[in-house]
């Protein structure tokens, strides 16, 4: 399935957008106001966005599921049979988890990453549905049922799942947007100390990348990627607090010296730049590893 097919099936249910945009508003106010959760379910404490790992644990059991019933029909074996519920199971499971930091992802989306993000949605709450009643089938021994039932889940599972993929590696959703800025090797002048005034913020263009320049409370020169890591917004254009700015488009918290994350929905740290002073110059290059 192709990026512009993905982008059909979500615009031919423009009622979604609607339904997103009453459902958002109550979602971001709930997670703002418990950072110790959102940061939990952003993956903030993994380093890296915690939905896409626990989504393999309801799409391994499923498939093990289907095909453990396929097993089942062509050997009459009731080990497969017995593992095939079990698998179901778990698949339904780890759906939960999923389902939540997943919704957690979704809070900050806006048009057509949302409307796909939201089809995705309801496309797997479709499948656990029939999952769930696939399990109930097989508990009341119509395992013919089960089967068929969650046949039709896996199908509608998988065809969520390729839609999350398509948001991640087609759209750019929860990939890290500061991983292809350019990282000078070699001190480059990009300002006049003059220019940086007390506490303020400087962006400036260092080939093709917008850098945030700044002082730390203590007075140290301090140069991180402008561009937030979550979705893109302007950090110079955020609100500073101590030595932290807040992207102003989400409030993801980052610290103007060592670009760590200080606060989700953000995962993914900002590129940190090495600066100096030089003959009245503010000069940085990319920070070498530690």
């Amino acid at each position: 399935m192709s990026l512009e097919l993905t982008k059909r099936i979500a615009n031919s249910v423009p009622w979604v957008d609607d339904v997103a945009k009453r459902a958002q508003p109550p979602v971001q106010r709930f997670l703002r106001s418990r950072p110790g959760l959102h940061n939990l379910l952003d993956g903030k404490w993994l380093g890296v966005p915690l939905h896409p790992a626990l989504t393999d644990v309801p799409v391994g059991a499923w498939t093990s599921a289907v095909t453990l019933d396929l097993v089942g029909v062509l050997t009459g074996s009731e080990t497969a049979d017995k593992a095939a519920d079990g698998a179901l199971a778990v698949g339904i499971a780890g759906a939960l988890p999923a389902a939540v930091t997943g919704t957690a992802d979704w809070r900050d989306l806006i048009g057509e990453e949302r409307r796909i993000a939201s089809v995705h949605a309801l496309l797997n709450v479709a499948g656990l549905a029939l999952n769930v009643t696939s399990l109930a089938q097989r508990s009341r021994g119509n395992r013919g049922a089960g089967r068929a039932l969650s046949a039709a889940a896996f199908a509608i599972s998988g065809t969520a799942a390729h839609l999350g993929g398509e948001l991640s590696f087609g759209l750019g959703v929860r990939v890290n947007h500061t991983f292809a800025d350019a990282r000078p090797s070699e001190f480059v002048a990009v300002a006049d100390e003059a220019d940086l005034d007390g506490l303020d913020f400087k962006t400036v263009t260092v080939e093709g990348t917008s850098v945030l320049l700044t002082r730390s409370q203590s007075g140290e020169l301090c140069a991180i990627a402008n561009t937030c890591s979550h979705l893109g917004g302007p950090l110079g254009d955020g609100a500073r607090d101590g030595d932290t700015v807040a992207c102003p488009w989400h409030g993801s918290r980052f610290d103007v010296c060592s670009g760590a994350v200080i606060e989700g929905p953000a995962v993914f740290a900002q590129p940190r730049y090495e600066v100096r002073a030089n003959a009245g110059k503010i000069e940085l290059r990319a920070a070498t590893a530690e």
